[in-house]
């Protein structure tokens, strides 16, 4: 079928819509102006059901008429002056698209110098702007609070918290920004295959204890330096640049008992922050930053 030309498709349309109008108004016409339309039939030849049921002769009410040949008036006119006959689009060429078009134009025009005001307005000034962090919130409902949940603390052990002090990518203005625009790709290896369970035991039991004072002679200490120093560092405090989150805070996305920490070592972790520089205005994405980043 996608195989076909369109304008078979269009046509063929054409041809349903006309032969359906058209039959319509024999109908219509046939039953109240044929011939015989109001003959009377001859009592004795009357077929007679049940004892006092006759067929009859009489017409349907010529309101019904009228109403049809309105009806049929108005079909041709609509497909005149809009889309509806195949890939014919009417007299107004109007369109769903156009409607759209015109209406993101209008908003454009409406609102350009608004939006383009906030852009140009410091953080600082948007963060003393009621209304415009009651806009910025209502953005962060609408685009965020599905993932992060409805007060920015992040939901389901799979999306992170907003309003701690740790951001695995950074926290400032400028990292914010950059990944709300770009998004991020967060990928931790699955380490079972190359370390083996009693490494895995031993490194995780290891990482728990980071952030206390670990005696360097701890068994999962040379697992670490071999296998996990070049993303999380020396001292576990982990790589903004490569979005490897800090093993010494109290800070865990997929959380941080021993349990849990094993099983991301084994499996590993891919975590995925759409980019929404398509779906969002510089204007509004200044406004989540501002709301993010205070």
């Amino acid at each position: 079928m996608a195989d076909l030309p369109t304008g078979f498709w269009s046509g063929w349309i054409i041809v349903l819509t006309v032969v359906s109008l058209a039959a319509l108004l024999w109908l219509t016409i046939s039953i109240y102006f044929a011939a015989d339309a109001n003959k009377k039939v001859d009592p004795e030849s009357e077929p007679v059901w049940d004892n006092d049921l006759r067929e009859g002769s009489n017409a349907p009410p010529l309101w019904w008429f009228w109403m049809l040949l309105s009806t049929l008036v108005f079909s041709l006119i609509y497909l005149m002056l809009f889309p509806g006959l195949g890939s014919y689009p009417g007299l107004l060429n109007w369109s769903q698209g156009s409607r759209v078009a015109d209406s993101y134009e209008n908003f454009e025009q409406n609102f350009a110098e608004a939006r383009a005001e906030i852009v140009a307005t410091s953080l600082a000034g948007i963060q003393n702007d009621l209304d415009l962090m009651q806009t910025a919130e209502r953005i962060y409902k609408r685009e965020c609070s599905a993932c992060h949940g409805p007060d920015a603390r992040g939901q389901a052990s799979l999306f992170p918290n907003l309003v701690d002090v740790e951001w695995q990518w950074g926290s400032s203005a400028e990292q914010i920004e950059q990944t709300i625009r770009g998004g991020r790709n967060a990928n931790m290896l699955a380490w079972q295959a190359i370390l083996g369970d009693e490494n895995i035991n031993q490194v995780a039991d290891y990482i728990i204890q980071l952030g206390d004072s670990v005696s360097e002679s701890h068994a999962g200490k040379l697992v670490y330096d071999q296998n996990c120093v070049a993303c999380h560092g020396a001292d576990g405090s982990g790589n903004i640049l490569l979005g490897a989150p800090s093993l010494i805070d109290d800070i865990w996305l997929y959380g941080g008992d021993l349990k849990t920490v094993k099983a991301s070592i084994a499996a590993g972790r891919n975590g995925i922050m759409p980019a929404f520089a398509q779906r969002l205005d510089d204007a509004q994405i200044k406004l989540l930053v501002a709301m993010l980043a205070r």
